[in-house]
């Protein structure tokens, strides 16, 4: 058995790939086949052969059990999490922003990850995690930037659609400084053509998505999938009924919200509230 060339996450999703098929091949099992065993779709088994998508710890606990692997697919898919830069939780899904045509985010009581500044994650970090390491911390930030990079550019690719509540945008997070400047990249996002931001007021009452943080993304060939977060943990939601109510409610959202010009001007007045 080959062993991979280097510890990154890249090549060892390379490397469960291939030995997920090599060991599906001589069980005598189609892709279908053994989807149908481990619950998921037969393509999703060919995209994690081909390393388009990464293993999630759930499926590889399934995968040894059915072809008889002593836990080896676990083992491996906990190395490739372990060699990512985000959380467990969070590596599936920054691998499917990469891919995403669309990337439509909904947040509550926080700026969207994507939309953060340095001095706002920061914040954000030690608010939560009070006694953690600053290296720590850096390493969480460094990987929010560098995501953000990728993704934001003008013309937009993927297309990134932010509805914002205006709670996310009053709860205050590193003082009055780092909210304002925190707004004002907002701002500068939306001006700049890199994403569509709407503010969704008070005012806009009641929506499913109120529940917590949300985003939908669709696909070239891909099937469109969910992603909700809470603070420590995350779940990608693939369920195609799951899904499309989602969507729905994220439509529903973006009809309530203010338009994107009125939102501009909305972000603009509340930074001024955090002037001295």
């Amino acid at each position: 058995m080959s062993q991979p060339k280097h510890l990154d996450p890249a090549s060892m999703a390379e490397f469960y790939g291939a030995e997920l098929r090599r060991r599906r091949e001589d069980a005598g099992l189609t892709q279908g086949g053994l989807g149908e065993l481990v619950y998921c779709s037969g393509p999703y088994i060919g995209q994690i052969e081909i390393a388009i998508r990464r293993p999630q710890l759930d499926l590889s606990e399934r995968i040894d059990t059915v072809l008889k692997a002593d836990g080896f697919f676990r083992r491996l898919c906990k190395a490739i999490l372990k060699a990512s830069k985000f959380a467990d939780y969070f590596a599936a899904v920054a691998e499917l922003e990469r891919r995403a045509k669309t990337i439509c985010d909904f947040a509550t009581m926080v700026v969207p990850g994507l939309l953060q500044t340095e001095a706002y994650t920061r914040a954000l970090i030690r608010s939560a995690r009070p006694l953690v390491d600053q290296e720590e911390v850096e390493r969480v930030v460094g990987g929010r930037q560098e995501r953000a990079r990728a993704l934001l550019k003008d013309p937009a690719d993927p297309e990134l659609w932010f509805v914002i509540h205006e709670a996310a945008l009053r709860v205050p997070v590193g003082g009055n400084d780092v909210m304002r400047g925190q707004l004002e990249y907002i701002a500068e996002v939306s001006r700049s053509h890199q994403a569509i931001v709407q503010v969704m007021p008070f005012s806009g009452g009641l929506n499913p998505l109120l529940y917590g943080a949300m985003t939908v993304m669709t696909f070239a060939e891909e099937p469109t999938v969910a992603y909700t977060e809470s603070a420590h943990s995350g779940q990608l939601i693939e369920d195609p009924a799951v899904v499309a109510n989602i969507a729905r409610s994220y439509d529903l959202a973006r009809a309530a919200a203010l338009s994107p010009e009125a939102s501009l001007a909305f972000i603009g007045r509340v930074a001024e509230d955090y002037t001295p």
